[in-house]
């Protein structure tokens, strides 16, 4: 895939589908900007990226606080001079899962805040800069929750409904800029969100399961196959598209 020699941000890059994006943006060529909240796990990608003869840099971040993202995208743009791709994955889920009249406060704003808003600062800030610099790629992380219902999962749901919405109005605003935003739709897959709720209810393993065609759990690298497609110049007509990976779920 045609990404050699492209700067990369992706967000979330410490465990899962962030991780596994960033190792395969390396693996093609790409220089990438590790971040994630968590600095041990950032630098711990970092790392297995650069023994695997690839380029890799660490810089922390909360894309729920906007200093720390415009931060991000600045001092990737003072190390590399440009930023030709941002994947947009960091992401929570709730602390407990609950129908809409029992949902809390806290639940719900700091989903949002993550999620929705996160996602909003880190395309404002990465779209100043590629407007200047003349391209640029937009790659985010929604979800199938984002696409069709998801129950007591009122602010996921909320948040990455609002991620689709937000990728094809700025794709559409962005079109004539030679900047494409598209974003991928995992289903069930495996990650730490995953096994968080597993870990509260075993007996939903089976039940997953048993509503996928596939009957699998999709895996974190293939999602970022499709992720590291779609931020290649192998894509260069696609802009404003979802892209669901759930192994039929959806059908």
């Amino acid at each position: 895939m045609q990404v050699k020699d492209k700067i990369a941000i992706v967000t979330g890059a410490g465990s899962g589908i962030g991780a596994a994006t960033a190792k395969h943006l390396a693996k093609h060529g790409a220089k990438v900007v590790v971040s994630d909240i968590k600095e041990e796990k950032a630098q711990m990608v970092a790392d297995e990226i650069s023994k695997e003869g690839g380029g890799a840099s660490v810089i922390t971040a909360n894309v729920a606080k906007f200093e720390e993202v415009e931060k991000l995208i600045a001092d990737t743009v003072k190390k590399y001079g440009q930023l030709d791709v941002m994947v947009n994955n960091a992401g929570i889920g709730p602390r407990n899962m609950a129908r809409v009249g029992e949902y809390t406060l806290d639940d719900w704003d700091s989903v949002i805040a993550v999620n929705q808003t996160g996602v909003f600062y880190c395309m404002k800030q990465a779209l100043i800069q590629m407007t200047k610099q003349g391209h640029g790629n937009i790659v985010n992380i929604a979800s199938l929750a984002g696409l069709k219902a998801s129950l007591n999962n009122i602010s996921y749901s909320a948040s990455k409904f609002a991620v689709v919405g937000m990728t094809k109005s700025a794709a559409l605003e962005y079109a004539t800029k030679n900047i494409r935003i598209n974003a991928v739709c995992p289903g069930y897959t495996e990650s730490a969100l995953l096994d968080k709720l597993l870990s509260v209810r075993p007996d939903m393993d089976q039940r997953l399961k048993s509503v996928i065609p596939m009957k699998r759990y999709g895996q974190a690298d293939e999602i970022a196959d499709a992720v590291v497609w779609l931020a290649s110049d192998n894509t260069r007509f696609i802009t404003g598209q979802t892209i669901t990976l759930d192994g039929g779920t959806s059908l």
